[in-house]
């Protein structure tokens, strides 16, 4: 009877710590790839007033085929939209860029060429098909302004 308590105490330790359920399978997706904006949201709050957000979706045909490539450490933006000829496209944003990205902090540094101050943000999410990057922009100290862009993985 001794040995029989002995043994349940026991198992139940090893139940009680042994075992670590280490369920911790967060599958992380790379940044890198093709991806489609889908939308934007602006957000604008000035002091003493109240938040104004607007939303603007990528949904004309020429919106559809605007395309944010990250590489390694580089990348290129290209936003389309209509052209002067009806049923054309023509490019509104095209530019080369590089990057910083930290995958522990979630912070995005995008610097385009040609451009002097980069854009600084954060990934909010990142994941098998969904991009959403948030940039702020805080160089008036009266308003804070931030711009999330939603972007859709495009398959290769």
């Amino acid at each position: 009877m001794k040995k029989l308590a002995l043994l349940f105490a026991g198992l139940s330790l090893f139940v009680a710590t042994g075992c670590n359920n280490d369920d911790d399978n967060t599958m992380e997706y790379p940044i890198v790839g093709t991806w489609q904006p889908i939308k934007k949201v602006v957000t604008t709050v000035a002091i003493g007033e109240d938040p104004v957000s607007d939303g603007i979706s990528f949904d004309t045909d020429c919106q559809k085929t605007s395309r944010w490539v990250f590489a390694a450490s580089s990348g290129k933006r290209t936003d389309n939209g209509d052209g002067t000829s009806p049923g054309t496209c023509q490019p509104t944003f095209d530019r080369n860029f590089t990057y910083t990205y930290d995958k522990d902090t979630k912070a995005i540094q995008v610097k385009y060429q040609g451009i002097v101050e980069p854009d600084k943000g954060s990934v909010v999410t990142l994941n098998e098909t969904t991009l959403n990057i948030k940039f702020e922009d805080t160089s008036d100290p009266t308003e804070y302004q931030s711009t999330t862009y939603t972007l859709k993985r495009i398959p290769q």
